[in-house]
């Protein structure tokens, strides 16, 4: 009795074993890549996957969208100036058997083909296109690092720079220099504006000295402007014309 019972606890404990060994799930996200005695033989999933105990075995590969960190890289521009730069990268495994057969742990393989292209392609620009054009110099890592990979069964959809870091002498230089330009156009706008200013005087000017009302007119105006004021004091000239009637009557009267 004793022997039958340990015999069926051994088959269980046997079949248990076989149908952890045999029965796999594969989520949604995921794919099996399957080998029968060390062969390559297809990818399953998702689902309920059976395998041939021992004999089968299944890699699972993750088929999400991988956002992976590329670690800061000090590089020398074209132009020579010493930068730190650093960048992301999105990327995913659309062929799972490529990813398992073709590289040996593929998210490090990535990673380490981004930071050299990463500094080959910063090392292949000016400082100035590095900054301004900065989507220029993603879509040129993309397009390298997705030409990398894929024989990996990888597509890397995006790569972003993110920090470009200057050396303390490089960044008060461009703080002096941009100083200077913005100098440059206040300067260029105030003589503009003083020119405009001048052409319209003249053409003013013209006006009412072509015809004395208007320099009565603009006089009066004037004065008028000024009067609102309670702190200025008026000093109205009178007009000659209005005073030679009287003066010539104070001749006469002392003849």
């Amino acid at each position: 009795m004793e022997g039958n019972i340990i015999v069926i606890v051994v088959v269980v404990i046997v079949a248990f074993i076989l149908l952890t060994a045999a029965i796999k799930i594969v989520n949604e996200y995921e794919r099996g890549v399957i080998f029968r005695l060390g062969r390559y033989v297809g990818k399953r999933g998702p689902g309920l996957i059976v395998l041939i105990p021992f004999i089968e075995r299944m890699v699972k590969v993750d088929l999400r969208v991988v956002t992976m960190d590329v670690p800061t890289q000090e590089c020398i521009t074209m132009d020579t100036v010493t930068v730190k730069v650093d960048a992301v990268v999105y990327f995913r495994v659309v062929k799972p058997e490529d990813a398992v057969l073709n590289v040996e742990q593929f998210v490090r393989a990535t990673s380490l083909l981004s930071q050299t292209t990463l500094r080959n392609v910063v090392g292949q620009s000016e400082l100035e296109e590095l900054l301004a054009h900065r989507d220029k110099i993603n879509e040129k890592l993309q397009s390298l690092i997705d030409e990398g990979t894929e024989p990996w069964g990888i597509k890397v959809s995006m790569v972003e720079v993110r920090d470009v870091q200057l050396p303390d002498t490089m960044q008060r230089s461009m703080a002096a220099l941009a100083e200077a330009e913005r100098e440059r156009r206040a300067k260029i706008v105030h003589a503009e504006g003083e020119a405009q200013a001048a052409e319209k005087l003249a053409e003013a000017a013209n006006i009412i000295s072509s015809n004395p009302t208007a320099l009565q007119l603009r006089y009066l105006q004037t004065l008028t402007t000024i009067s609102t004021e309670r702190t200025n004091t008026i000093v109205f000239p009178l007009p000659i014309d209005l005073l030679k009637p009287m003066l010539e009557k104070a001749e006469k009267e002392k003849k």
